[in-house]
Parts: structure tokens; C-alpha cells; sequence
């Protein structure tokens, strides 16, 4: 069989890591589909509106949005398809209330962050200065450089050739992982459990599991470009996106559910939807999981070798349970920070729903709720599991029962939280596997076992000709402005593949 490809790409999802593949494939001329499953773009970077709230689905602790160097991904993307959008900057990145009365917050200024923990920590004052100014030597070496594909040769070789000295800086932390680092410098074992935690908060695993990569993007890049929340709520990123991608002529469709990526020859050339409808295209892009891609998507087809080595070094991280809160705004006195992050006990670190994540967006956007009230948006890892094989009953009482273990919890930090609620909505692992299409309702790969740093990550061409994965499970992993490097990194490797440059 021969068809005539209706496009140059077609791009299943509208996470950040497709629109940004998208529309850097649009700017440069290419005709490109997005399908989204769902009725709005964005997937968890998305939002949904009840009762004059207007909630983010996922965090809103937002990277990416600096306005100078090279890691500013979402920034960039934005403005190669002609938008800009106004953002809020957040002066703490987080408000830790740990075990052992540790309570403390990242400052946006880097050096009042260092003093407040090395007053917690006076003993260990010069190995955490050692070690949090080695991460920015990894963002350093990161913020001189286009961040592009590692798959295209000529592209690595122009950046060598015009920064030598920032390639090897990153060849040798490549495949180091936090805790190594960590323990170069910090003997103490509270102190390495915050570290612990610093890593957890964004990767869902601790230090020894957290590639050094990653981690020098996240814990410098919050001095550096800071936390800058859009204005009107994170779902506005993906609405800018899908105006420049429209803009520059690409389309995008909803509820058009990918149920299978149509294959000739070993060879991607389209996709077919749940109604019957085929799409061809020149080049297939895969915004969803590769648990999803090659286990939903490519059923009828034998697993390739990539893909099973994969699996041996990397499993689905926990979904979440969540409750979308909207609150009486006395409740919150002045002074109180946009994030927090809440644990009891360092043994419940990684439990189901151990850790309990706050995100207060309204004291940064206040148009997102009525007058006189704020949004709660906190989250805790939750697995899919103890949430199947329930009658309808059942799982409506687990809901409300967790629901109100998680807000007793939360008195703690918001004290009278239960008598200032106005509105209530609690999504769990089946919510996220339901409207967010993820199998399992996953947040994204983490490693089985201590990998070395990121080198086993997987880039976004894969063994299918024709057929590329991008976002969470590829290089460099989960995060917007990780996904959004997932991006650009794919549209330029599926470009020059096509012979655009």
C-alpha cells in the first residue's frame, strides 16, 4: 500500500512537549497535526473552571520563564511562533515544613537561601555552599549552549567546537546522580534527607536515584530565571502555544483519540482514531507515554528491544491524589508563600501519600478565584491500585475519607482549613489515568534501581522508522521546562531527518 502523507508531522497529544515539537516544526515551515484525546490543549499542564475557580490540573511551579541565557525553554517557545505571556515572579520557590521542626524556605535570592539553611545547619556551612555551587556549575555549562538534539552529530559538533569547556563540564556529570555528589560534601544525615527531599519534590525519587543534570537545571535555575507564574494560570501556556502553532499554519484537533499508529514496513506512516478515521504523515510524533505508545498505541505489535531494555531500567512513578480547594482567603495571614511542601516522618518520604504537596496560586494571581477567596491545590503520590475494584460507593467513601485524612494533615500549616472550605473537587490515580490518558494514571518513569545519571534516559527517535517519543519518558524527563527541552530536541532530530534546517 502507498499513501500520500497529508502532513509533514503528526503529533499525538498536546502536553507541552507536543505543542512545543509542534510549533518549532511550524516555525520552520513544516505542516503539522496535533490530535488531543481531550476538548483544551495541554494534558497535565492543563486547567478546568467550576464555580469561578479556574484550577491548574497539575503544579504550578512553573520553570522556564526567565528572560535571559538559554535554559528560559518556555520563553523561547513562546516567542518562536510570535507569543509572549505576562508571568508573576514567586520570591520562594517552596516553604518546607519537615521532620524535626525543619522549617524553612527556598528564597528566590540565592545567598538568603544558603543562610537559612546553614542556620539549620551551622556545622555544615561549608560543604552546603561546596555542593549547591557544583549544581551551578552543571547550569553554568548548561546556559551557554542552544539546547537542541544530542541525537544529531552536527549539532554536537558546533557547540563543542563553540564551547569546549561547557561540553566536558557536562560529559563528566552525565552519569552522576545527586546523592554522589551530595555526600562529596555533607556528612549530615538530616541534612542529606533534605537533599533527599530537594530532589523528591520534582523527580518523585530521592538523591541516589536524581540525575546531577537535572538537578543542576532545577536547584540553580530557581536563583537564575526563577519561578514565574503565567498570569491567568498555567493552562495558558498551552492556549499560547496551539495560537502560534495555528498562526504559523499548523492545526490542531480535539477529541480526536489516537487509538493506533497505523505501521508499513517497520515504518511509521500514520495513525488511526477511535471513530475509523487514518491520518498519514511523513513523520509520527508521540506525546504520550512509551508505556501508552508502544503498549496501547502499537498492541498488535512485538515489543522492540529498545523498548524492553527500557523497561528493565525504568518503572511508572506513582499517580496522585488531589484535592482542588477553594478556600475563605482569612485563612491565609500575610506573609504566607505560594508552595509548600509538608512531611512528618523522613520513613514516609516516598509512601503512599507520605509527602503532601500545597500550591496556593492565587496569592500570585488572584483573578483565579471569587473575591474574598483563594485556590488549595495540594497533591500527595498516590498509587492506582488501592483504587480499583471498588463499587461505586466505595470509591466515592475512599475519596472522601483520604480527602479528609490529607486536610487534617494540612491543619497543621493552614489551621481552621476544614471550616474555611467553599468548594471541593478530589481527583484521584483513575481521574489522571481518565482525562489525562496516562496509563495508570502515572506521573512519568523513574529509575528501578541507581542508574548511572542520565545515560540510560532514552532520546526521541525510537526503533520504529518514522516514529519519535517525546516529553516525560525521554531525555531529559519530567518537568515543563524538562519536556519542553524534550521538545525542541525532537523537532529539530525529526527536521534535519526531513531535510530542514
Amino acid at each position: 500500500m502507498t499513501v500520500s502523507p497529508s502532513y509533514d508531522a503528526i503529533v499525538i497529544g498536546s502536553g507541552i512537549g507536543g505543542l512545543v515539537t509542534a510549533t518549532q516544526l511550524a516555525s520552520k515551515g513544516l505542516q503539522v497535526l496535533v490530535l488531543e484525546r481531550y476538548l483544551i490543549p495541554g494534558g497535565s499542564a492543563g486547567y478546568f473552571e467550576r464555580e469561578g475557580y479556574r484550577f491548574d490540573v497539575g503544579a504550578s511551579m512553573i520553570f522556564g520563564f526567565g528572560d535571559r541565557g538559554t535554559t528560559n525553554l518556555l520563553t523561547r517557545a513562546l516567542a518562536a511562533v510570535g507569543q509572549t505571556l505576562e508571568t508573576l515572579p514567586d520570591p520562594v520557590q517552596i516553604h518546607y515544613h519537615l521532620p524535626g521542626e525543619l522549617d524553612l524556605k527556598v528564597h528566590r535570592e540565592y545567598e538568603a537561601f544558603l543562610q537559612e539553611l546553614i542556620a539549620k545547619f551551622p556545622q555544615e556551612a561549608q560543604g552546603i555552599r561546596n555542593f549547591y555551587d557544583e549544581c551551578w556549575q552543571v547550569f553554568n555549562c548548561l546556559n551557554t549552549m542552544e539546547l537542541l538534539s544530542l541525537e544529531e552529530p552536527r549539532y554536537l559538533m558546533r557547540v563543542f567546537f563553540q564551547h569546549p569547556g561547557a561540553c566536558l563540564g557536562l560529559v563528566k556529570y552525565l552519569p552522576q546522580n545527586v546523592g554522589d555528589i551530595a555526600r562529596r560534601h555533607i556528612q549530615d544525615p538530616d541534612l542529606l534527607k533534605f537533599i533527599d527531599m530537594e530532589c523528591y519534590c520534582w523527580s518523585v525519587v530521592p538523591a541516589d536515584l536524581t540525575p546531577m543534570i537535572n538537578a543542576g537545571m532545577v536547584f540553580s535555575d530557581r536563583h537564575y530565571g526563577g519561578i514565574n507564574y503565567p498570569k491567568g494560570g498555567v493552562g495558558k501556556i498551552a492556549e499560547s502555544l496551539v495560537t502560534g502553532l495555528e498562526k504559523f499554519g499548523g492545526k490542531i484537533r480535539y477529541g480526536a483519540r489516537v487509538t493506533k499508529i497505523v505501521q508499513e514496513n517497520n515504518q511509521a506512516i500514520g495513525v488511526e482514531l477511535a471513530n475509523g478515521e487514518k491520518i498519514y504523515g511523513r513523520r509520527i510524533v508521540s506525546n504520550a507515554t512509551r508505556w501508552d505508545t508502544f503498549g496501547s498505541l502499537m498492541a498488535d505489535q512485538p515489543l522492540p528491544g529498545k523498548e524492553k531494555r527500557w523497561r528493565k531500567n525504568y518503572q511508572q512513578s506513582p499517580s496522585f491524589l488531589s484535592l482542588h480547594l477553594g478556600v475563605a482567603a482569612d485563612l491565609l495571614p500575610t506573609g504566607t508563600e505560594c508552595h509548600h511542601i509538608l512531611l512528618e516522618n523522613w520513613d514516609d518520604l516516598e509512601k503512599e501519600q507520605g509527602t503532601i504537596f500545597v500550591s496556593i496560586p492565587t496569592l500570585l494571581d488572584p483573578s483565579l478565584a471569587p473575591d474574598g477567596y483563594h485556590i488549595i491545590h495540594t497533591f500527595t503520590p498516590s498509587w492506582l491500585e488501592p483504587w480499583q475494584n471498588l463499587s461505586p460507593q466505595e470509591y466515592a467513601a475512599k475519596k472522601e475519607a483520604d480527602a479528609g485524612k490529607l486536610i487534617d494533615r494540612l491543619e497543621a500549616i493552614f489551621p481552621g482549613l476544614d471550616k474555611a472550605l467553599d468548594y471541593m473537587e478530589i481527583g484521584t490515580p483513575r481521574s489522571h489515568r481518565r482525562f489525562l490518558g496516562r496509563q495508570n494514571g502515572t506521573y512519568g518513569p523513574i529509575p528501578r534501581r541507581r542508574l548511572p545519571g542520565l545515560l540510560p534516559m532514552p532520546f526521541n527517535r525510537t526503533a520504529i522508522l518514522g516514529l519519535y517519543c517525546v516529553g516525560d519518558s525521554t531525555f531529559p524527563g519530567q518537568g515543563l521546562n524538562a519536556v519542553a527541552f524534550s521538545g525542541f530536541a525532537c523537532a529539530h532530530r525529526l527536521a534535519v531527518d526531513l531535510g530542514v534546517r
